[in-house]
């Protein structure tokens, strides 16, 4: 149970932080917000619980291809709000968004051979 309170506060503290710096450098706030710092520490824990090269190498790739259905999100907010939507209501379009094209590429992947 400590193991989990530690692996929560860490992570939840590089959020904050993120979230933090961006009130001031929105800037610099996106560039460790788009770090893979929640990827990293990932697999950091995960490696920890099950030192397993083939499973890290799975779960690593499979993070990889599902980065990619997450991208247009980042360019749809924007666009959104910069034509006089609503944070919230352009936040919920971005999620739906992302949630349909996770729910592609989990269809599309295995047709080319990927395993998710």
């Amino acid at each position: 149970m400590l193991y989990l309170a530690l692996k929560a506060a860490v992570s939840g503290i590089l959020i904050a932080s993120a979230s933090t710096i961006a009130k001031r450098y929105p800037g610099f706030g996106a560039l460790i917000a788009s770090l893979p710092l929640v990827s990293v520490l990932g697999m950091i824990w995960l490696w920890g619980e099950r030192p397993d090269a083939a499973n890290m190498a799975a779960h690593s790739q499979a993070t990889f291809w599902y980065v990619l259905p997450s991208l247009p999100m980042f360019l749809l907010i924007p666009a959104l709000l910069r034509n006089g939507a609503s944070f919230w209501a352009a936040l919920l379009i971005g999620c739906l968004l992302t949630v349909a094209l996770y729910a592609a590429m989990t269809w599309l992947a295995p047709r080319f051979g990927l395993q998710l």
